[in-house]
């Protein structure tokens, strides 16, 4: 049973993530409250929440990052808790902290679960020690260039380089031979600290043609953990996501089993409690190996909603509330969570489909597709500004099958009934992948999107 429901929630973010969060709410019968920018003065999450204040200008740093303005609005509306959303605050144990000492319920992992998993060479640590498969490299942060290269000269070449702090592909760099490191290793330091605030590298060996495989994940307060699947996240563009899929088309029953049965383990040691993600590289060989955790709710939680029938929202903030996992789960005999059919996702950017330049603008028509097996999660509406301050996802496109096949051929009649007018969007690019004889066969990696803009051009 909940320790102490929830009354009123702020949502920390905007965009489609805030109206879903909104909606659980809605099921769940918790009054809500929106801050936004004075950008997003007109966001469908201002109108559907049942209150909205303006924490500040169009920058993200004034407003959706300022932890000050967010408490403020917070003990002004009194609210119980705060849903973080993905990016932003998300994965900031500061934020968490101070949600704390405010007494407030950060809905999200505890501030020490998101310090230990937020540091990657940390994170890495932990789950070799738990046995999680790991790639080889550095035990820590690299100290120097020369400590890289005589770690990559153990490893051998390529390795990669990768910001301890990162994300998104910033402060990366690929080494493919010795001469190479001590420039590249400036490169990634310098744009980390950019990025992150923080110069730290680690290193570890690079699969120049990987799959990506994530695990979704969700903790009660209790110490359960339970994993919902895998999806596949292969095809992308500088590491940045534009089609998921669950379930991944080359895991197995068993891989799926051994590598969840691990994962339970080591994240009940950590005292991992409501959602995330824990992400895998897959080598050639069939072979996962753990890179990184997300502690916060995945933008392509929605595959793993249609193949398990589990709301994943609405779970976490049933768990922040202090329902246990058997309460919120559906009943089942023994083993882990059923997953049905096949569920796909496109990411529908306000970019160039060719170019992939940002495309913000106003939308002057805008037509969602329906029917069955059919989901769209979107903020946007026709008469909308697209504002080219923050992440240019316009809407995400969900379609289920009875397999993957049939959420194929789904997704494809349903992309071409997807109008948006005003602005340019990547839906003729997700249209090409849906057709490609390649993605239908499931043989694809990380390189499939490079590859196949050099023969599409």
């Amino acid at each position: 049973m909940p320790s102490a429901r929830f009354n009123k929630i702020l949502i920390a973010n905007r965009g489609e993530i805030a109206v879903r969060v909104i909606s659980a709410c809605k099921e769940l019968d918790i009054q809500t409250v929106a801050v936004y920018s004075e950008a997003d003065r007109y966001s469908s999450h201002v109108r559907f929440a049942d209150q909205a204040l303006c924490i500040g200008p169009a920058k993200s740093a004034r407003s959706y990052l300022d932890i000050a303005s967010i408490i403020s609005a917070a003990e002004i509306t009194n609210v119980d808790a705060i849903h973080p959303g993905y990016g932003f605050l998300s994965e900031n144990d500061g934020f968490a902290e101070v949600c704390e000492a405010s007494g407030l319920k950060f809905i999200g992992p505890r501030p020490a679960v998101i310090r230990l998993m937020g540091v990657k060479e940390r994170a890495r640590a932990f789950m070799r020690e738990m046995g999680v498969p790991v790639l080889p490299g550095s035990a820590g942060v690299l100290k120097s260039p020369e400590e890289g290269l005589e770690l990559a000269g153990s490893i051998g070449y390529p390795v990669i380089l990768k910001a301890s702090a990162g994300g998104g592909g910033r402060g990366m760099r690929v080494v493919q031979k010795p001469e190479d490191l001590p420039s590249l290793f400036a490169q990634a330091q310098t744009e980390a600290g950019a990025a992150f605030s923080s110069a730290d590298l680690y290193l570890e060996k690079y699969i120049s043609a990987p799959r990506h495989i994530e695990f979704q994940v969700l903790g009660d307060e209790s110490g359960n953990v339970e994993i919902l699947g895998e999806r596949e996240c292969s095809i992308q563009r500088r590491h940045q996501k534009l089609v998921e899929e669950s379930p991944s088309p080359v895991v197995s029953a068993a891989q799926r089993a051994e590598i969840s049965a691990v994962l339970k383990k080591a994240l009940s040691s950590a005292g991992y409690s409501n959602a995330g993600t824990v992400e895998f590289l897959m080598d050639e060989d069939g072979k996962l190996y753990f890179i990184e955790v997300n502690a916060r709710v995945q933008v392509e939680h929605p595959v793993t909603e249609f193949v398990t029938g589990i709301d994943i929202v609405k779970s976490q903030i049933r768990i922040a509330q202090g329902e246990r996992l058997a309460d919120i789960l559906p009943k089942r005999p023994t083993g882990p969570v059923e997953m049905r059919g096949h569920a796909i996702e496109c990411r529908i950017n306000a970019e160039n489909p060719v170019t992939f330049v940002p495309s913000p603008g106003r939308i002057t028509g805008f037509h969602l597709p329906g029917g069955i097996g059919v989901r769209v999660d979107t903020w946007a509406y026709t008469d909308c500004v697209i504002p080219p301050y923050y992440d240019s996802l316009v809407a995400k496109l969900i379609a289920y099958g009875n397999d993957r096949a049939e959420a194929i051929r789904r997704m494809q009649r349903a992309l071409e009934m997807f109008i948006v007018e005003g602005i340019h969007t990547s839906i003729p690019l997700h249209r090409r992948i849906m057709a490609d004889p390649d993605y239908q066969a499931g043989r694809f990696d990380t390189t499939f999107i490079a590859a196949k803009l050099a023969q599409w051009k």
